[in-house]
């Protein structure tokens, strides 16, 4: 089947108005103005996701030790995201809004059953394609998400033996 001009136009129109609906639906049930960031449940999730794909090789191999390294990570960008200025904290919070809502996440992402549900390779592989996207927007964002995650776990004393970092320097007496 042959797709024409108007054809394409409107689906283009139907996706922007479909993207305007969620975001709209997303601003809705949200108080209406947040004075911190909050990272909620699906935002979690995603951050959850997230971290284990950016962080793979540098994370504990035992699994208890994993899970508590990507909850502190977590809770690491969160501290982060929550001292940056209010004007920053509402585009990440917009930020993982999208990645929050189902059909942004599956338009943007690839990721169709929920971060719970996303596979590491699946995970990665959205973070490449946003890393080398041709829209600078996903650029920044990806970019946004790297210097969290990374900044995060880079800032627990629990990392900085694999780097060799000895820590911050004693103050002399």
């Amino acid at each position: 089947m042959e797709t024409s001009r108007r054809s394409f136009l409107k689906a283009g129109a139907l996706g922007a108005l479909v993207l305007a609906a969620g975001g709209g639906i997303y601003r809705a049930m949200q108080p209406a103005n947040p004075a911190r960031f909050v990272l909620d449940g699906e935002a979690r999730a995603a951050l959850g996701a997230i971290v284990p794909a950016m962080l793979s090789g540098a994370l504990p191999p035992d699994a208890a030790g994993r899970k508590a390294a990507i909850a502190a990570t977590v809770d690491g960008v969160h501290t982060a995201i929550s001292n940056l200025p209010l004007a920053v904290q509402k585009e990440v919070q917009d930020l993982f809004g999208l990645l929050a809502l189902a059909p942004a996440r599956r338009l943007l992402t690839g990721i169709s059953g929920g971060w719970a549900h996303a596979s590491e390779t699946e995970v990665t592989a959205f973070l490449q394609d946003w890393r080398l996207h041709r829209f600078a927007l996903l650029r920044t964002a990806y970019s946004a998400l790297h210097d969290l995650a990374l900044g995060a776990w880079y800032a627990q004393p629990a990392s900085w033996n694999a780097i060799g970092y000895p820590g911050p320097m004693k103050e002399l007496s």
